[in-house]
């Protein structure tokens, strides 16, 4: 049996399709662009639509799909702050009138993290163990007792609404303060507010049209000794330090796993990390956890997705 798992991310969608060990047979990322609403969907269905119709690597025997933001399993309906017009869409219903008979099992993508980590990355053997998602947004998928925390409603891990900085601003309301300073597009906020405050910088940042720079430019200054960049990244490396500190201890897990569009380029920040959680964070717990760098990068949330679709097809097969 194959097993079809999808991704929907704030930037792109990623599609792989798997065999019943996880082992991939094809794997491609869309690039989401502007769509939003239905167009969104519709770039879902269409994906989907398409591997249906092929016999190219067998029957799909089932289907997982990762979204952003939160999944409410009682109505297959999605909120997902990135893509506009998701505040309450119907994907479930959507996808379902593509799937034909084959079972679809939809999640949050940080639930999809730290499964896809669980299956076949670094928290494979691990019962309790934290996956920090750090990306366009913030999240983390938490597993205690071998089991993936939920909350009453489906959002437990929105760390990105941490309160990691006071006083409040009304900035937060939409991504949170955590989100809002040390995200993907925190970064760029963050180093467009540390460039109005830094007089005399003459380096290549201030050469970027505000509109245009991004974190891939922060983290290129970085490494090249650029003293905004530098601030920009000691103030990240803080505000990551706290959360997982924070998290550490709170669940007291055996590993943090740092993934997301980030980690990436932050992965040689893992260290500073760990030195500023080690600050905050309960000290046994703080001396019993190691903080790594994710196995399967961007593809954690597909193979999630897939280990999920594995689970909902019916064959018995566990962590």
């Amino acid at each position: 049996m194959t097993l079809l798992g999808m991704d929907l991310g704030g930037t792109k969608l990623a599609v792989a399709l798997f065999d019943e060990e996880g082992n991939p047979l094809l794997k491609e990322h869309i690039a989401l662009g502007d769509r939003g609403g239905g167009e969104a969907g519709e770039l879902i269905a269409g994906s989907l639509r398409a591997l249906l119709d092929s016999e190219k690597y067998g029957t799909i025997g089932s289907i997982g799909i990762a979204v952003p933001g939160i999944y409410h399993a009682g109505n297959g309906r999605v909120w997902a702050p990135n893509i506009p017009g998701w505040e309450d869409y119907p994907l479930l219903d959507e996808v379902r009138k593509i799937s034909r008979q084959t079972p679809v099992v939809i999640d949050s993508d940080r639930a999809c993290y730290i499964l896809g980590e669980s299956w076949r990355g670094k928290a494979q053997g691990c019962r309790d163990v934290i996956y920090m998602a750090i990306g366009t947004g913030i999240g983390a998928g938490i597993m205690t007792a071998g089991n993936v925390l939920r909350g009453a409603n489906d959002i437990a891990g929105a760390i990105g609404w941490m309160a990691l900085k006071k006083p409040y601003s009304d900035a937060y309301v939409s991504c949170g303060c955590f989100e809002h300073y040390a995200s993907g597009e925190g970064i760029v906020r963050t180093a467009l507010m540390v460039l109005q405050a830094m007089e005399g910088y003459t380096g290549g940042l201030r050469d970027i049209p505000p509109g245009e720079l991004s974190s891939r430019e922060v983290f290129a200054a970085y490494f090249n000794d650029d003293p905004v960049a530098q601030e920009v990244l000691r103030l990240c490396i803080e505000f990551w330090g706290m959360a997982a500190a924070n998290l550490v201890s709170l669940f007291n897990p055996e590993k943090i796993i740092f993934g997301g569009g980030l980690f990436g380029p932050a992965t040689p920040l893992i260290p500073d990390i760990g030195r500023e959680a080690a600050k905050w964070a309960q000290p046994i717990s703080m001396q019993q956890v190691s903080f790594e760098s994710s196995a399967l990068g961007n593809d954690a949330g597909v193979f999630g997705a897939a280990f999920l679709a594995l689970k909902n097809s019916g064959l018995n097969h566990s962590l």
